[in-house]
Parts: structure tokens; sequence; C-alpha cells
């Protein structure tokens, strides 16, 4: 939600201009994000000065930019209170003499990334604007992504480039720290009262995380997949608000694409949603594809969604009529999660034979792949990690995104749930069964994945962009990451199939990388 460049020792003197705060020398200056759902203060002592950049939330006076004058207590009342903020920011401290510093919130709606060279600190929520400050790959985290084990840290795919994580500090007078928080404390499941309403409890809570931001000012749209959590989310906005919200959905390709068109129309006819429904079938538009951004060698940050060109299609069209909003299901999946007690499992992401092009050198840097990650915080890390690869394509076509999910009151509610409630999405299944839809909205044991348009991608489009990238090169070959021979290896037999979901599909995150190391760096 911020794009900055902060010089320490130079002039903490700052001033609004109408578009973004700036020192009288121009040394430093701070872009907020300009949307509607985002609002800005700040406040000095006459030497210290803070700057927020936050979430609007619902029933607050909005406040002028212009910079406001305090007293010395006042203004550490003020850097108290900012961090007690419900909902998301980012906090810029300057003062003569002292390194600055940026503070993120916990909420993680928004990546902040930062960079520096020998005067400044850049930030944005964009990664494509700090390309220039990328000066090769790090093998961990690249090796974390291609084997599909991402961690949440402050390391990113590209060396100079960093990630600030929730509630973490960058401080830079020179040279950059980058600090993280103390760790969140989590609960367990609770013993229920005889009387306990689960269900009540649940759209309480649902009802406290979409009511905190002004949704209802500004155009929004429902992303209803269909599937059990933006199906929860969504029917709850249209059953609160009759006939305001619309509709939107990337359709999938495969078996479950008839089963995903009759769950969302009994959803769409059963509750007063808006009349207008976008629909963008993702096979149509298919990741890779010429238009899309990162085969046209655009600087698309790794970290963006996989399925960008369907759902970079999609976000064009809400913004082409008009959304400012868009409400996800995101996080539902992580607020009913099983743990490791309760459903032994085996972990994501674990290597093996059937990745021959994972180069040795990744191979031997999985060995730390847990080292350096940030600490718990109030939001699952896989969560955070979903929230900052949405949030981009959105942000530059002017939507801002909200995840009902991601509250940490639903977050809460879900570690509190008994194993019965979260075991199979029973909380959300209940929900929708309470609403009167049918068995085969409630019940459905058909899958509903983007796996099919993944197979297509990979099975169709990516032979020309494999051959090319074998026969041109890669920084993902230079740097030993990549096996060109194992790689071509993999694309023959992915040529001859069948095709196997655990195994292929993790090429596409081949690809992915290939296209983002070419383009910055």
């Amino acid at each position: 939600m911020i794009k900055l460049r902060l010089t320490p020792y130079a002039s903490t003197v700052w001033a609004w201009n109408g578009h973004r705060y700036a020192t009288v020398d121009r040394t430093s200056e701070i872009a907020p994000y300009d949307h509607p759902l985002v609002e800005h203060v700040a406040v000095t002592d006459g030497t210290r000065t803070l700057l927020v950049v936050r979430e609007r939330v619902a029933g607050r006076e909005a406040h002028h930019p212009a910079l406001r004058k305090v007293t010395p207590g006042e203004f550490d009342e003020a850097r108290i209170l900012a961090e007690q903020w419900p909902a998301d920011y980012v906090l810029v401290e300057t003062a003569p003499d002292d390194p600055c510093r940026v503070t993120a919130g916990p909420g993680g709606i928004a990546p902040l990334y930062v960079a520096y060279d020998r005067t400044s600190l850049h930030g944005s929520w964009d990664m494509a604007d700090l390309a220039g400050h990328a000066t090769g790959l790090s093998p961990r985290e690249v090796a974390r992504l291609l084997i599909y084990r991402p961690r949440y840290s402050t390391e990113t795919v590209f060396q100079g480039i960093h990630r600030v994580t929730e509630r973490a500090t960058a401080i830079y007078g020179g040279h950059l720290c980058l600090r993280y928080p103390e760790p969140v404390l989590h609960g367990g499941p609770r013993e229920l009262a005889a009387d306990a309403d689960i269900l009540g409890a649940f759209m309480e809570a649902m009802d406290d995380a979409l009511d905190l931001r002004p949704i209802d000012r500004v155009e929004t749209v429902v992303h209803l997949t269909g599937g059990f959590d933006s199906g929860t989310v969504g029917t709850r906005l249209a059953e609160r608000y009759p006939g305001r919200y619309p509709t939107a959905a990337l359709m999938i390709a495969g078996p479950g694409r008839a089963h995903q068109f009759r769950r969302r129309s009994e959803i769409i006819r059963a509750l007063p949603f808006a009349d207008q429904d976008h629909l963008i079938d993702a096979l149509e538009h298919a990741p890779l594809s010429p238009e899309c951004a990162r085969v046209r060698g655009e600087k698309i940050s790794p970290y963006e969604e996989p399925l960008h060109r369907p759902f970079t299609k999609l976000t064009e069209d809400l913004a082409h009529h008009g959304a400012r909003v868009v409400v996800t299901g995101l996080g539902g999946d992580e607020m009913v999660a099983l743990s490791q007690a309760e459903y032994p499992h085996k972990s994501m992401g674990e290597i093996s034979d059937g990745l021959p092009w994972i180069a040795d050198r990744a191979r031997a840097a999985l060995e730390f792949a847990d080292d350096g990650v940030a600490p718990p915080a109030a939001v699952n890390s896989m969560t955070l990690l979903s929230l900052e690869t949405t949030a981009p394509v959105l942000m530059r076509a002017g939507i801002w995104p909200v995840h009902p999910f991601a509250d940490p009151g639903m977050v809460q509610l879900g570690e509190w749930l008994p194993l019965h409630w979260r075991e199979l999405k029973k909380l959300q299944r209940r929900r929708l069964a309470a609403l009167g839809l049918s068995a085969d909205v409630t019940e459905s044991r058909e899958r509903e994945s983007f796996a099919e348009v993944v197979q297509h991608t990979l099975t169709t489009i990516a032979r020309s962009l494999f051959a090319k990238m074998l026969h041109d090169g890669s920084p993902l070959f230079d740097e030993r990451l990549v096996d060109p021979d194992g790689l071509r290896v993999a694309v023959r037999r992915l040529a001859a199939g069948p095709y196997r979901e655990d195994g292929d599909a993790q090429l596409l995150e081949v690809l992915d990388l290939h296209f983002a190391a070419s383009a910055f760096l």
C-alpha cells in the first residue's frame, strides 16, 4: 500500500503535495496507494516524523493527510496508537541524524519489498519497481519454490530485494537491518458448552471482519468460485445486502467444470446477489499464452499469481466495470486446517527423483530451507503468501482486496473449534446447508481446481517455451539451480505422456521463475 524512497541523514522536513509526501530537499518521498479504502496521516513534533499509510476503517473519521504538529508527548502516544489500528498499515519514521524505519502492519494485505543503494532505502508493493536492485538469485529461495515448499521470510528470489514481513521493521542508515517481531501465541481447540451456537459465532466473526472496512461505500465484487470459502463469504454479503454485490469467478477445466457451474448457479439463484456475474474461462485465457505478461517479458514477480493471464483478464474485466474492491475466500483452508497431530500427513514440497531438473546447488540449499523464516503471525504464513500472490495484479487495476478469512478474529475462532467442526470444512458446509442449499453444494466430493488448466498449459503452450529456454539459456542454468539436461528429460517425458500431476505440474514454476529471472536480471 506504499511506495517510498527514504534518504537518512538528509532533510526530515516533510510536506504533503496532494499526491505524495516529500522532504523539502526532495531526497525522500512516500507515495501512498491511491484508493478509497486507503488513508494516510502524518504527525511531527518538530524533530521526529511519523507517516502512516493504512486501511480505512468503517465508522472512523477520515483525517486530512497534511502533516500535523504535535507535542513530543502526543507524538509518543500517536506512535503507540498507530500499532493498535484494527486494520493493516505501514509506518514510516524519520528523524535528523537517525536511520529511517519502516514497519509493516499485521495483515499482509499488500506486500512490501525493499532494496537499498549507497544513499537511500527504496520500497514498493510492486517488486518490478525494485528490479534495478536485483543482483542475482537466492539459491535457497529458488529451491523452495522449485519444489513447492514456500516459506514466509524476508528472503526473496532476488538477492538485493527483501520482503518486509508482517510486523517486521526495516531499518536503514547506510546498511539495511530487517528485524522480525516477537511471535504471536496461538491457542488450540476448546471444549464446547452444551448450548454453543457455533454457526452464530461464525456469522458474528464474519460480520465483524466484513464490517471493519467501509466496502459498502465503493463498488465491490464478490469473488464467488463456487467453493465453500468464497461461497460462505459471498452468501453472507448477499444475505445482509440484497441486490448490492455482483459476483465474479475464473472457470476451471476438466471434470469439475460442470460442477462448478452448477454450484455457482444454485448459490446465485438462492441468494440476492446483484445481476452482474463476471466469468472468465481460464482455459480460453490460459497461463503462459502469448498474451501473458510473463511471456511478453514484463517484470512480473515470481510470487504473483501462477495463473497470471486468466487472473489478469478477470481483473481487467472487473476494473472496466468500475470495481474498486474484491472480497475473496482466501484463508478459509487455513482457518479450519487440521494440525499434524490431528491428521498426520506428508509435508508439502518433498524432494524426489521425480523432479530431475533440480540441480545440485538447489538440492544442497534445501538443507537450510527452514532457516531464517518469520516467526508465527496472527495469520497463517501460507495465507500471508496467498495474499501476496493476489494483491499486485488487483492493485495495478485500482482494486483493493478484502479477505475476511484472514481476519484475526476469524483465525482465532478456527483455532478454538474442535476437530469435528474443522474436519472436511464442516463449518462452511453447515453454514451453506443452513441457507437451504442442496447437497450438490454442501456435500460435494468433486474436486474443483485449476489442475487441468495447468495440465493444458504444460502439454501444449509450454512446449515451445521450454524449447526456447533450453536453446537460449536461462539465469537458472547459469546459477546451477536448474539442470538443463534434467529439464530436457522431463520435457521429453511430458511430451510422451501420460501426464503426472505430481511431478509434472511443478514444471510451471520452472517457467515462471525463468521468466522472472530473465526480466529482472
